[in-house]
């Protein structure tokens, strides 16, 4: 049985780089700091979100959608919205934004990092800059299920082959966590 809440996932998660380190230290910093409000959006600087890393079983492809504000192939996931189980937020997302149902690799994070978040307009109204402290799992998904997208978010749903992440991927800050979880899937 692995940790069951964001804050048992993120001070049992090891870090295995500096950048991680930093991460984890200001994420715990931040739920310190913000214990009312840090799994909500009512914290208007930073609240607690999860991904997913959802891979094939061989472990070749992950599993995206074409997210339509950063116009980008990404990871599923969002925030936590008063929910207290990242792995359970992480599951939630993948089926929402992509339609299927996946199988946790772990019940640990993979990884945790600070996403920053620029100012953008969501539903006609805008929203400040602001950080997403996010903890991410890998998931995996046969390859045959069937995929359904999320128009609200998504404009569509794919299987991106590793080897070709830098072609899907439009922002750059992604990159470096998206082959992070590559290599940890593998």
């Amino acid at each position: 049985m692995g940790p069951t809440t964001y804050r048992e996932a993120v001070a049992a998660y090891q870090p295995q780089s500096l950048r991680e380190q930093a991460d984890r230290e200001l994420i715990l910093y931040a739920m310190d700091a913000f214990p009312q409000s840090i799994l909500t959006r009512e914290n208007l600087l930073c609240h607690m979100t999860a991904s997913a890393f959802p891979v094939n079983p061989a472990r070749t492809a992950v599993l995206m959608a074409y997210h339509n504000i950063y116009q980008s192939w990404a990871w599923p996931g969002g925030h936590a919205d008063g929910s207290d189980d990242p792995l359970a937020d992480a599951l939630r997302e993948t089926w929402e934004e992509l339609g299927v149902h996946a199988r946790p690799l772990s019940p640990r994070p993979a990884s945790v990092e600070v996403l920053p978040v620029p100012a953008h307009e969501k539903r006609g109204r805008p929203v400040a800059a602001h950080l997403h402290l996010n903890v991410s799992f890998l998931l995996e998904v046969p390859e045959d299920a069937p995929l359904r997208g999320a128009p609200e978010e998504n404009s569509g749903v794919a299987w991106i082959p590793l080897a070709r992440l830098e072609e899907a991927c439009s922002e750059p800050d992604m990159l470096p966590i998206y082959r992070r979880l590559a290599d940890r899937a593998r």
